[in-house]
């Protein structure tokens, strides 16, 4: 059977499968093979492949000596991998049940598995979950070389968006003042600083906060990470005119933070804003939004208008890449 593969130099390839597997992009019902002096690695997203691997259709061999969930039950199974925790959304409880033994039964190394009881909700964005296997929601997760310890039951995380943290994470060089205004437990200051910034974390979520402490640790980034518990409106004074780079991933209301991110930014700045909008205009109220608070005291440039996924029907989740600048 055809599949996306990634294809790198043999002597290349363990390094490859490794950063793939961070980035849980291993297409595990697949083997892996070797030809002509390449390694050829199904990928479950080719449009989730960093572009500077190359990705190929190749027909391989399905792995014959493992039981998938898929063969366990008489439906298209879908679940997502944190760690050794499995995550479904099932409403049929029964439904869920039967997965939830499957992947259990499975060769996939899981431990837990539990399933979306609502939706995310509150100022410190978690959500409840029936656990339907396992007996903690806590889970360590492994994107592009980065560790991540969580619990699901008290912190957001989605793991959906590696690849756009990958994104931005990239285009941040040593020695930049980087802030993440809403951080979580870490998934975008802790590349950061693992690329030579100095990166500030703020989360009104103080067990949040706590893990992105443990996860610096947990990366060797302590010594240039800073975690604080508290609305970034009301520490903001202490970072006036600081930032680089500012990350505002709250897309349901970071319009709302606008000012404050103002105050933060430097001569020089850009700005990773996240936003939910109508596939008709997705970019223009975040883009509007932004002039209206940063202009006439910066120069406002949008670098990238970029698409991160769909969020709902006829609505998108997307990013603009925008530079704040202070005329000379």
């Amino acid at each position: 059977m055809e599949v996306p593969c990634v294809r790198v130099p043999r002597e290349d390839g363990e390094a490859t499968r490794r950063r793939l597997a961070d980035a849980d992009l291993v297409a595990e019902d697949y083997e892996i093979e070797v030809a002509d002096g390449y390694l050829y690695v199904p990928v479950t997203d080719a449009a989730a492949v960093p572009e500077e691997f190359e990705v190929v259709a190749r027909s391989v061999d399905a792995r014959e000596t493992q039981t998938m969930p898929a063969d366990l039950v008489e439906f298209d199974p879908s679940y997502e991998r944190l760690g050794e925790v499995a995550i479904v959304d099932e409403d049929d409880p029964e439904r869920a049940r039967a997965l939830a033994d499957a992947i259990v039964e499975s060769a996939l190394p899981v431990k837990t598995v539990v399933n979306r009881a609502s939706k995310v909700k509150g100022t410190e964005r978690v959500r409840e979950w029936d656990l339907l296997a396992g007996e903690s929601t806590e889970a360590v997760h492994r994107e592009y070389g980065c560790e991540f310890a969580l619990d699901l039951a008290t912190v957001y995380f989605s793991p959906r968006l590696a690849t756009e943290r990958h994104r931005v994470a990239e285009q941040v060089e040593s020695g930049e003042r980087a802030f993440d205004m809403f951080a979580g437990v870490g998934p975008f200051v802790v590349p950061f600083a693992k690329r030579g910034a100095t990166a500030v974390g703020v989360d009104i979520n103080e067990d949040a906060i706590e893990y992105l402490r443990e996860n610096a640790r947990r990366n060797g980034v302590a010594d240039r990470v800073t975690a604080i518990a508290g609305d970034v409106r009301e520490v903001a004074d202490e970072y006036a005119d600081w930032a680089d780079r500012l990350v505002m991933n709250l897309p349901h209301s970071a319009d709302e933070f606008l000012d404050t991110a103002v105050a933060l930014a430097g001569d020089d700045c850009v700005v990773h804003y996240y936003d939910i909008q109508h596939e008709d205009d997705p970019y223009g109220p975040g883009e509007r939004a932004i002039r209206e608070a940063a202009e006439p005291e910066y120069e406002v440039t949008v670098e990238r208008r970029h698409t991160v996924r769909s969020y709902a029907p006829h609505e998108l989740n997307v990013c603009l890449d925008v530079r704040l600048r202070r005329p000379e």
